[in-house]
């Protein structure tokens, strides 16, 4: 199986350059096309795998170079689903898949793959059960749509090892065979409206991390989330729950401890985290972890030191009883009322970025503690007319360094000056993280002669 083979990939990015090498290490012919210019792109890796026998296409998408000689097509999880090759390739009988369902045919019997998906917290969760898993001296692999492609890990596995992945809804929308033994749905709500172009094709594609389970293999469900329980109504698998309402036969909270089956794990006062929907994450994760016969120490250890992942409501400094928090991931309305529900103290809210004419109106049930708007970027105008509807102090800035120094101006100790904008970054940075890293060296900078 994909030994060759003459092999198409769409899409340069780190899936696309990770299979590319391993396919041609396995003697596989393979054609890499991207629509950007070689000069765009890392000349590192491009050479590595000019070296392997990978013949490119760089600059556009020529229509004589998919063809009828080609074995496979693997789309990068971002390329459009009604791009002109990915429907040339279904005309053609090309299979169309992508680098997650490559690798995925590829594993080891006698691995335990856990793969989590959801509207929101995925990438928490996914480190959280990593981390814990890790914790306990297990050999386990971080994989997925969290940075690191699964195709990377095929040459690394052991026997017994165990691989923890995030796994987006591009990712699932090519994926045929794909079967996690464990599969973690956080919640669904509509999003990727765009790609999917509407929500009901969303959730199917969302369907499909329990597609192929069977009774022998688990599904961990959030009890809360109507939409996970309809969606999740006929599927095979072995089903467990959470929730942060209810006492339940599964994980939940209870005079502010959380319990696995009446067992008690740990009480809130001593999670790191912050938030509701971080609890849920939290419980999600105590499920999978104690399908391993993970003990309650080390899920205790992990839980009272892990403080979250990179840019999804980062706590980055107490200075001068002022907590900051970058949440720069934060890029649509629903992230944003999540981190707001986050907080019962006063909040300074950034707010802004690229106008995609999103609708910060949405977000005034959730206002209730913000005390101070800091609006940037492109769509500041917008969140300037936002504020002044809710009688809330507002100040725009074009950019953050400026908009910086006025958040701290305004705030006092106590006070909880958040970064989580409700908007894409695009209109000043090549990526979001770029904006939140920018945001946490201004607060690093912050001394005590300020």
């Amino acid at each position: 199986m994909f030994e060759n083979k003459n092999i198409f990939i769409l899409g340069f990015a780190r899936s696309g350059y990770e299979a590319a090498k391993f396919l041609a290490k396995r003697g596989n012919r393979v054609t890499l096309n991207d629509a950007k210019d070689e000069d765009k792109l890392e000349t590192v890796k491009i050479q590595e795998l000019r070296e392997l026998g990978v013949n490119f296409i760089f600059g556009s998408h020529p229509d004589e170079a998919l063809n009828n000689d080609f074995d496979y097509f693997i789309k990068n999880p971002g390329v459009p689903i009604d791009h002109k090759y990915v429907l040339k390739a279904r005309e053609l009988g090309i299979p169309v898949i992508n680098e997650v369902e490559m690798a995925y045919q590829l594993l080891p019997k006698d691995i335990t793959l856990i793969g989590i998906t959801g509207t929101n917290g995925k990438t928490t969760t996914t480190t959280l059960i990593y981390e814990i898993i890790a914790a306990s001296g297990r050999r386990v692999h971080l994989a997925g749509n969290i940075g690191y492609p699964l195709c990377s890990f095929l040459d690394k596995l052991q026997s017994g090892d165990i691989i923890v992945m995030e796994v987006s809804c591009q990712q699932l929308e090519n994926v045929d065979l794909f079967k996690p033994h464990i599969a973690v749905m956080t919640n669904l709500s509509p999003a990727h409206v765009d790609f999917f172009h509407t929500y009901e094709a969303y959730k199917k594609v969302k369907s499909k991390i329990f597609a192929h389970q069977t009774v022998d293999d688990i599904a961990v469900l959030n009890m809360e989330n109507t939409e996970v329980l309809e969606l999740s109504k006929n599927i095979k698998s072995s089903t467990v729950y959470f929730s942060s309402k209810n006492e339940i036969n599964g994980c939940y909270i209870k005079d502010g401890v959380i319990y696995y089956y009446a067992e008690e794990i740990i009480a809130i006062k001593d999670i790191f985290l912050v938030g509701k929907h971080n609890l849920e994450n939290i419980m999600s994760s105590i499920m999978v972890v104690k399908q391993l016969n993970i003990s309650n120490e080390t899920i205790v250890d992990v839980l009272k030191t892990f403080k979250g992942v990179e840019h999804r409501l980062e706590f980055v400094r107490n200075f001068r009883g002022r907590l900051f928090y970058n949440d720069t991931e934060a890029t649509n309305i629903k992230s944003t009322e999540i981190a707001l529900q986050s907080f019962e103290k006063p909040v300074i809210l950034y707010l802004g970025g690229l106008d995609r004419g999103q609708d910060f109106n949405l977000l005034k049930e959730n206002m209730t503690y913000v005390k101070a708007i800091i609006g940037i970027g492109q769509s500041r105008e917008r969140v300037l007319e936002f504020g002044k509807s809710l009688q809330i102090p507002t100040y725009i800035f074009e950019h953050l360094r400026e908009a910086f120094k006025k958040s701290y101006e305004v705030s006092d100790s106590g006070d909880i000056i958040l970064l989580s904008p409700a908007s894409a970054s695009w209109d000043q940075y090549k990526q979001c993280e770029d904006r939140g890293l920018e945001f946490k060296e201004y607060v690093e900078e912050l001394t005590n002669e300020d």
